[in-house]
């Protein structure tokens, strides 16, 4: 055995985990040997004693046991370089890590590659890591090692873990460089569009990689159209709107920070022609004015339900945004509207969005059906990982 520290099941309770998924919940639990504490790593076993694997344990939270391994493993530097060079090695068959305009993606992603818990994405030479498990933290000089030798090319590898670890209620060191440094010619891009990526201070790992194939798509639609991009945060999707031949973008947001962010990025890729104009303001009520004005409207927002007791509220607050959207839209005008929150899947996105649309009395056409892209994949196993929903209408 690796780990003399194990969880026990209750039983029948194993069921799942014999089926790959890589989560226990507390309630599963029927006792504890060896004592462990937050952040260790744990054998589980089922109730009669076989083991299941091993995996990150975690006291007082829902998801006590985040697993890494079903079988017998060491999970030694060996383990650790093998799996995040596998994911790696995905990412470069994808041809995302170096290509002409093309040098952002998402390394790690969690459940998706069999590291539930870790977080990392790529932005030109520089890998970002967000550890959401104590457990996954602890374990910072395994994934600098398997990274450095995954990726040969790398300069710097940045933890920005610290907000999300305060929020399990855990204390660990303040956001910084691990290894290395930026480099002095560091220039992020994706499909052609450059961007300013806010390691410091930005959202996520400082950028919302996820939309990249959504943005080259609005790309694709926006030549000779005006655009406004709702919840902009730093700009993506009016860069890309500018990129494929926009004649405005509307950049809206409620953080100045953000749109300077924005405004940036729109300075700093020279090939767009069109009019760029941010929008300081809260987008609700910047809704209720309608968007008349615009031919092909993107609502982007957070996630409005970050846990399944708080769906309710956020379906009723995308059918609200959607709904003002729609309504009041020039005939043929084009909405990309999305959902990040994993407690909304597919369906009940599509339905809220079909109800806001009978509420507004337009003929409404479903174009597209948007989700998150290659590297960000879903295990097979883990079907809660496909977070990423989203539509392309025509309004009429």
């Amino acid at each position: 055995m690796i780990s003399e520290k194990s969880v026990f099941l209750k039983a029948r309770k194993e069921e799942s985990l014999l089926r790959k998924h890589p989560w226990v919940f507390s309630g599963a639990i029927k006792r504890l040997e060896g004592s462990p504490v937050t952040g260790d790593l744990v054998a589980v076993h089922a109730n009669k004693g076989r083991l299941l694997g091993y995996g990150h344990y975690s006291h007082n939270t829902s998801i006590a046991v985040r697993m890494l391994s079903f079988e017998e493993s060491s999970l030694d530097q060996d383990w650790w370089n093998s799996r995040i060079g596998q994911a790696v090695g995905i990412r470069r068959d994808l041809g995302l890590l170096v290509g002409e305009g093309q040098n952002i993606c998402r390394l790690v992603h969690a459940e998706g590659d069999g590291l539930s818990g870790l977080i990392i994405d790529y932005y030109d030479r520089i890998a970002v890591v967000q550890t959401h498990s104590v457990g996954m933290h602890l374990e910072l000089k395994r994934i600098t090692v398997a990274l450095n030798q995954a990726l040969p090319e790398l300069v710097g590898i940045y933890n920005k873990s610290a907000k999300v670890l305060r929020k399990s209620g855990a204390d660990h060191d303040l956001d910084g460089f691990i290894h290395g440094n930026e480099p002095s010619d560091w220039s992020p891009k994706e499909r052609g569009r450059s961007f300013i990526i806010d390691l410091e201070q930005g959202q996520k790992t400082g950028f919302f990689i996820d939309q990249r194939e959504n943005r080259t798509l609005l790309s694709s639609l926006a030549k000779g159209r005006s655009v406004l991009n709702v919840f902009s945060y730093t700009g993506g999707f009016s860069v890309a709107a500018l990129q494929g031949g926009a004649t405005k973008a509307c950049s809206l947001d409620s953080s100045s920070r953000a749109l300077e962010l924005a405004q940036a990025a729109v300075d700093q890729n020279a090939f767009l022609t069109g009019d760029h104009e941010n929008i300081e303001a809260d987008a609700m009520e910047y809704l209720k004015g309608g968007v008349a004005d615009f031919d092909i409207v993107v609502l982007d927002p957070p996630a409005f339900a970050k846990s399944a007791s708080a769906r309710h509220q956020a379906i009723q607050g995308y059918k609200r945004i959607n709904q003002r959207a729609i309504q009041s839209m020039k005939p043929g005008g084009l909405l990309f509207t999305f959902s990040c929150s994993q407690a909304v899947d597919d369906r009940l996105f599509t339905h809220t969005i079909i109800a806001a649309a009978i509420q507004s009395n337009r003929t409404v056409r479903i174009i597209h059906r948007l989700h998150q892209p290659a590297d960000h994949p879903v295990s097979a196993f883990h079907p809660e990982g496909a977070y990423l929903k989203g539509l392309v209408l025509r309004i009429d």
